[in-house]
């Protein structure tokens, strides 16, 4: 009985189709007795076959016995250890076959250069890549998009683009991975450029592409192009998931569009916790503190457990308005549900010292079992915006010893504690310190820390040569500083030069302007607080309205200036003026210059007694038992008026009122301020 003489096309077929080594083992006799073993085509499918049901090594045998090796039995060696991601044997596979003279082909040069990129072997994988091209395969689509992928990972993007324009027909994977590689090294302006280009040329982008193109936008600002990306994914009917959505969520809220944020996570088939987060970091980070909040609760009633992303950004909005009640309630979610650690444990520091209980954010402090810079740091800062400058050189120096290395960051938050506590040669000597003994030279917001040090302590003149010794062009930040100290000490003369000097760096914050306006209405210069206000109007900015947020029974409560559209307004204003005796019994006199309108006197007093602080504590005052610490939370800066009002409302009520304004903490009690007025 003669045995039947199989084709090589019918071999293939069966070798295709065995599932285990036994089979495979079958398929290679029929080959020995067919005579089709010395097929370079047929080797390569058998070793192949062999490494895909596990038995790479077998493979490897059946290779290194065969007495003439071709490239399709190297190639399939070659790919099946980088199948089973084993980089070291791709190269060592591909040393061995072109010592043995046999020249690699677009399979070859395309797996080494991956195994390269696996390696982070940037010498070897250049030294393919040039091979690669001295053998024609630089054009090569699939050898490219390797290259590609390889300079990418090392962030060379200047290679990769002359691998990408060797590439005469580039496939979707070329562009994918020059707009990833870009967007991976933060150069946003070219991602988007290629993306552009891509689009001109026809390609539409997949949803890797638009991944990477999304996650660039989100950190470049880019409201027309981000939509036009978005409109791109519509367009093309790409499959989006929760992933691409919550990176579309993301992108919105850091460009600033919360609106386009919140249309996108709502309308979501399928949200996780990392969507929801996404959308209250948003809000919090805007400012839209009660939207944080709100979704926050309404993350947990739809059953999602807060991470690590949504419960920092509920701590930064209850630090924002000072709302306490739930910032603690997060705080004892923490402690029940997750170890606490340095990212957690700084948010909480920082929501209770802005909540006003810098006790309770030092035993945050205390508790945690492993402290880094970054605490370290905000620990130091909230005992500065509460002036507490001594206790934050005392942490200073317990950081030290316990070798902890002060940074950049460090000094600026411990020169800013001095300042707001008068401590002048302290600051003097502590950063003499930081530039001879730390080697730290200072940034522009180390000048803006000690110029603002020496101007609020009224050293006009020692802040301006401080200015004129800076090795750089002094920034909008430490004019802004010494124009401050102008004003509380009212060096008018001074002050005015300063202001100019402010207006000529075109600021864009509105309360840059409101500064400079308030400065010439204290010197009555009120043709200069006419022009300043004409510039606003024409660059579209508005002065921001003072107003004042007060946490009473668990709820904020918010006043604005004259705002009497509150339901208990009349009892507040005969509070006010009942206050208002008792003051003037203590010897209260209105500050009326403090003002800042050319207004007949009478009137500014009324105006004074309406300040939204002033509000706030009335409003605390009547629906708070006697003794209750009351916090008010104000957006602007507390008047000089005020100030003096408050530390007598203090005495009179028997009460603690902490107001946290737009630089510091004042705590006020029995007639005193905190500040000690270096305010």
């Amino acid at each position: 009985m003669r045995l039947k003489k199989w084709s090589q096309k019918e071999l293939k077929h069966i070798i295709g189709a065995c599932k285990d080594r036994a089979s495979i083992s079958k398929s290679h006799g029929l080959m020995i007795s067919s005579g089709l073993l010395s097929n370079g085509t047929s080797i390569a499918q058998l070793i192949s076959s062999y490494a895909r049901v596990g038995e790479i090594e077998f493979a490897r045998k059946l290779l290194d016995n065969l007495p003439k090796r071709g490239i399709h039995a190297w190639n399939a060696m070659i790919i099946a250890y980088s199948r089973q991601d084993c980089p070291f044997e791709v190269i060592n596979l591909y040393k061995q076959m072109t010592s043995e003279g046999v020249k690699p082909d677009s399979s070859t040069f395309t797996m080494a250069i991956k195994a390269c990129t696996g390696l982070l072997d940037l010498e070897m994988g250049e030294k393919i890549w040039r091979k690669a091209v001295r053998s024609g395969y630089g054009n090569d689509v699939f050898v490219g998009s390797s290259a590609l992928n390889f300079y990418s990972k090392f962030g060379k993007m200047d290679e990769a683009m002359g691998v990408f324009e060797k590439i005469s027909k580039r496939d979707i994977v070329c562009w994918t991975a020059m707009i990833t590689g870009f967007v991976q090294v933060g150069r946003v302006r070219e991602a988007v450029d290629t993306f552009r280009l891509m689009q001109k040329e026809g390609m539409g982008g997949d949803r890797v592409v638009m991944l990477g193109l999304i996650q660039a936008l989100a950190n470049m600002g880019d409201a027309k192009m981000s939509c036009s990306v978005h409109g791109c994914i519509i367009r093309n009917h790409l499959p989006v998931n929760v992933v691409l959505q919550t990176s579309l969520v993301d992108m919105y809220a850091k460009i600033g569009e919360l609106g386009l944020a919140s249309r996108v996570f709502w309308t979501m088939d399928y949200k996780n916790d990392i969507s929801w987060s996404a959308l209250i970091f948003g809000y919090s980070q805007n400012g839209f503190v009660a939207n944080a909040l709100e979704l926050f609760i309404e993350m947990q009633r739809s059953g999602y457990e807060p991470n690590l992303v949504s419960l920092v950004s509920a701590l930064l909005a209850c630090s924002q308005v000072g709302f306490s009640k739930l910032g603690k309630s997060v705080h004892g979610y923490i402690v029940r549900r997750l170890d606490m650690n340095q990212v957690l444990g700084t948010a909480l520091i920082d929501m209770y010292a802005k909540c006003g209980s810098i006790s309770c954010a030092r035993a945050v402090y205390e508790r945690m079992s492993s402290k880094d810079l970054v605490c370290c740091n905000a620990m130091i800062s909230s005992y500065g915006i509460h002036g507490h400058g001594k206790e934050a050189l005392s942490l200073f120096n317990q950081m030290m010893a316990s070798n902890l290395k002060p940074d950049h960051a460090t000094f600026a938050s411990l020169l800013s504690a001095l300042s707001h506590s008068g401590l002048v040669e302290e600051g003097r000597y502590w950063s003499d310190l930081m530039v001879n003994d730390y080697k730290i030279q200072p940034t522009e917001k180390h000048y803006a820390c000690l110029v603002d040090l020496l101007a609020r302590a009224g050293k006009i003149d020692e802040a301006q040569s401080l200015i004129n010794s800076m090795p750089c062009e002094p920034g909008l930040a430490v004019w802004v500083a010494l124009l401050s100290g102008c004003h509380n000490h009212k060096k008018f003369l001074v002050g005015e030069l300063v202001a100019k000097k402010i207006l000529e760096l075109n600021p864009d914050n509105s309360g840059i302007y409101t500064l400079v306006s308030n400065f010439f209405a204290a010197a009555r210069m009120w043709d200069q607080v006419a022009e300043i206000r004409k510039l606003m109007k024409k660059r579209g900015m508005k002065k921001v309205p003072g107003h004042s947020v007060v946490e009473v029974n668990g709820k904020l409560h918010a006043f604005l200036m004259e705002d009497k559209s509150h339901p208990q307004y009349d009892q507040i204003a005969k509070l006010l003026e009942k206050l208002e005796q008792q003051m003037v019994a203590l010897g209260y006199r209105p500050k009326t210059e403090f003002v800042l309108h050319n207004l007949e006197e009478d009137v500014k007093v009324k105006m004074l007694c309406n300040h939204s602080e002033r509000l706030a504590i009335a409003f605390g005052i009547l629906n708070t038992g006697p003794g209750t610490r009351l916090l008010i939370t104000k957006n602007l800066r507390v008047c000089g008026d005020c100030h003096g009002a408050i530390k007598l409302i203090s005495m009179i009520t028997n009460r603690e009122i902490i107001v946290r304004d737009v630089k510091r903490f004042h705590h006020f009690k029995d007639g005193l301020c905190s500040c000690r007025d270096y305010w």
